[in-house]
């Protein structure tokens, strides 16, 4: 059973987990999983047509300030996951984004989880958050 909310966009990345990302057992690693949210992430921008290239490229970052998972299910080398990711909360300068994996066949929920990120520049002051990316909080 999935949990992403009805009423907001919601990015969707598919990929089969790679041997490298797993355990001796065939297991995909915990560490894994926060590369498979900003691998979400990095999609859920580019699917709402500004991708994060460009977004470095004006001289603003996203920083992680906070990450977290729920580990539910484990997944295995082989699998079929799929990362649904969207923003939880965005404001002027920061954002909260959600996810959740699950298994892309069966919609087996796997993880859970959040990062909050805050805008900054180029020189690693605070910064606002474009516009065209606050709207996607609307």
């Amino acid at each position: 059973m999935t949990l992403a909310p009805i009423d907001r966009f919601i990015g969707e990345t598919s990929f089969y987990v790679r041997y490298a990302e797993t355990d001796a057992m065939g297991i995909v690693h915990h560490a894994s999983y926060i590369l498979y949210f900003e691998e979400g992430r990095t999609n859920y921008a580019r699917q709402r047509g500004h991708d994060y290239a460009s977004f470095e490229r004006s001289g603003l970052y996203l920083t992680v300030t906070e990450i977290s998972a729920r580990y539910v299910k484990p997944a295995v080398y082989g699998q079929k996951l799929t990362v649904r990711c969207w923003i939880r909360e965005i404001k002027s300068r920061g954002l909260k984004f959600e996810y959740e994996i699950i298994d892309a066949d069966t919609g087996a929920l796997h993880v859970t989880g959040f990062t909050k990120h805050i805008c900054i520049s180029k020189d690693g002051h605070v910064a606002s958050i474009p516009a065209a990316w606050r709207a996607w909080g609307a």
